[in-house]
């Protein structure tokens, strides 16, 4: 989502997203005392930054092993077919299935980047099968099953 108003990110608004990247759960009061700000000042600028669509949510990571997903595999996927339809259709097919976690739109050799969570090998196999090589569009698959996923935890500076 492009920045709604072009208002500069200063060293504050920076902190602030520093804090919230860190834990999003972190209240206004302690954000408030960590950037210096009374907390309602501080609270006023993480609303300007949701309302700029700078903060466009939060998120919560869970154990995927003690839900069932015990593997997670980055798919890599070719497409015969690039115009606008396919790749909407693709799209809107596949993010509501629940294996899904995240759809990556790529450049280069493949076109996406599908990172998924399943209960076994024979779940990704069937997985791959039905719902990937059976589409007509899909002209190549690739498995790699994830071993460990670790997040800095850090907002990057640009």
């Amino acid at each position: 989502m492009a920045q709604k108003n072009s208002r500069p990110i200063d060293s504050i608004d920076l902190a602030i997203l520093a804090s919230l990247f860190e834990d999003a759960r972190t209240t206004n009061k302690e954000i408030a005392k960590r950037v210096g700000l009374a907390p309602s000042s501080c609270l006023e600028r993480i609303k300007r930054l949701q309302a700029d669509g700078i903060i466009q949510g939060a998120s919560l990571q869970v154990d995927l092993n003690a839900l069932g997903g015990h593997i997670q595999a980055m798919i890599s996927i070719r497409l015969s077919d690039h115009n606008r339809l396919a790749v909407d259709a693709f799209v809107a097919d596949l993010l509501p299935l629940p294996e899904v976690l995240s759809l990556f739109h790529m450049g280069g050799n493949i076109d996406f980047l599908l990172h998924v969570s399943v209960a076994d090998s024979s779940h990704l196999r069937d997985f791959v099968f039905d719902q990937l090589t059976a589409r007509p569009e899909v002209n190549h698959v690739e498995s790699a099953l994830v071993y460990e996923h670790r997040c800095s935890g850090q907002l990057p500076k640009f």
